[in-house]
């Protein structure tokens, strides 16, 4: 399987190339066309690769791509899960390549969806041609590639609710998360939830001079931020009433496991071009961005910002605010409290809307199963050393709906990096990691395989 994966290298590198060349926005009605080129090519790629039943199943959103290979009734079933979605690439500007060019710098790819979740997804579409082309699959493989994943997986439950049987399965295998560094593996255990939504202040009726009218009426913007500023104390605590109520606390030893993972302040900080680090007092900074919730503004807006200047006090003022959630947070609840909080903090001067986008529930899966030590043996397999356990920061809403609907557990198996500028300009992903993704798969199917008999 090696020989066979050293031999199709740089086949396997232009079908990724050719894939992120598709600007598969799905946020963006102006790219439908562009979203549903990239299912299909998906599809085609499935079908190449040798699995069977590679379709597209409508939704009233954009196409789940499916496909299979059941090579034998009596051996175990893995459904591979991935999104060929991207974020929006918003602001081209500052990328210093443009994202659907994919180029190659410095041994990596620079695109819009490299790492996620293109290049990772991608993985799996060869590591399984490379085992059926070498009679090495030990496994059943289900292969589901959705793409709405980037707006919130808005259709994904009710197909999956419809399709229970078809995609029956003993465990589920993702590819959208992180290692720590090439040189030290890690596993993820878990995934914040989330809870996304967008903020409206509405002053006076109409845009107004500032000199006129500026000390004696309620600029929205002025009234958004201080609102916003509120949300934190100064110990860095969502001041929320009722947002920590169902928080699960990790015990010491729980929290002493996690603290293995390598970590260097100062690289930290360098890495991003920042003089000093900050968030919830009491927990280090991988705990804040992992076993904590957290609360931040993703974009705010309102009155003039163009060229020059405009003496305007605005109507609107703006903002998408979005909340990770930990074990036990749910978003319906944490949405309810924070719009009665919000609304309840609003001066009589202006109205408050809240809206909500779209939200899902943490997940966190076991280390003591069969699947999780197929993943762990694979990457010692692979890498000559075992994976250290970590909690990852970011959401997957669909993982804690899978074992809803389906009854089994996800292993979260992701090759990327946090340096990978995920959903930023400059997002990449490492010429190692593809490969080395592709060297790894196939070691979980042999090790399930084994350790399920």
């Amino acid at each position: 399987m090696t020989t066979y994966l050293e031999e199709n290298k740089q086949r396997f590198l232009d079908e990724l190339l050719e894939l992120l060349r598709i600007p598969s926005v799905s946020a963006d009605s102006a790219f439908k066309g562009d979203v549903r080129r990239a299912a299909e090519f998906v599809r085609d790629k499935l079908t190449a690769a040798g699995l069977d039943k590679a379709a597209l199943h409508e939704t009233p959103g954009h196409p789940i791509v499916y496909a299979e290979k059941l090579v034998d009734p009596s051996r175990p079933t893995v459904l591979v899960y991935g999104h060929y979605d991207v974020q929006p690439a918003d602001p081209y500007e500052l990328w210093l390549s443009p994202p659907f060019e994919p180029t190659i710098r410095n041994e990596r790819i620079y695109a819009r969806g490299a790492c996620d979740d293109k290049g990772q997804f991608y993985m799996h579409v060869k590591a399984l041609e490379s085992m059926l082309a070498t009679d090495g699959l030990p496994c059943n493989v289900k292969v589901m590639i959705e793409g709405e994943e980037e707006v919130g997986s808005d259709h994904l439950g009710t197909f999956v609710a419809e399709h229970r049987e078809m995609l029956s399965a003993d465990v589920i295998l993702i590819s959208d998360t992180s290692i720590i560094s090439n040189e030290t593996p890690s596993l993820e255990t878990g995934l914040r939830g989330l809870s996304y939504v967008e903020v409206e202040v509405t002053g006076p009726n109409r845009d107004l001079h500032s000199g006129v009218y500026g000390g004696g009426v309620a600029n929205p913007i002025n009234v958004l931020a201080g609102m916003i500023a509120s949300l934190h104390d100064a110990d860095g605590r969502i001041t929320i009433p009722g947002f920590y109520d169902d928080v699960a606390d990790l015990s010491d030893a729980e929290r002493a496991e996690l603290a293995k993972a390598p970590f260097v302040l100062d690289d930290y900080k360098q890495d991003l071009g920042i003089a000093d680090v900050m968030g919830e007092k009491g927990y280090s900074t991988n705990e804040r961005t992992s076993i904590r919730p957290t609360l931040d503004v993703n974009g705010i807006w309102g009155g003039y910002t163009g060229e020059g200047a405009k003496t305007v006090l605005p109507s609107k003022a703006s903002a998408k605010i979005s909340m990770r959630l930990v074990p036990n947070q749910t978003p319906d609840v944490i949405t309810k409290l924070f719009t009665k909080h919000f609304e309840s903090i609003a001066p009589a001067g202006v109205t408050v809307t809240v809206k909500p986008h779209h939200g899902g529930l943490p997940y966190v899966t076991p280390v003591d199963s069969v699947e999780f030590a197929a993943a762990s043996k694979a990457f010692e397999d692979a890498w000559g050393k075992k994976p250290i356990p970590t909690r990852g920061g970011g959401s997957i809403p669909i993982v804690a709906l899978f074992e809803q609907e389906l009854g089994v557990k996800s292993i979260l198996m992701g090759f990327g990096l946090d340096s990978d500028a995920l959903h930023s300009p400059n997002e990449s992903y490492g010429l190692f990691n593809f490969y080395k993704g592709i060297e790894t798969i196939p070691y979980f199917y042999k090790n399930y395989a084994a350790l399920k008999k």
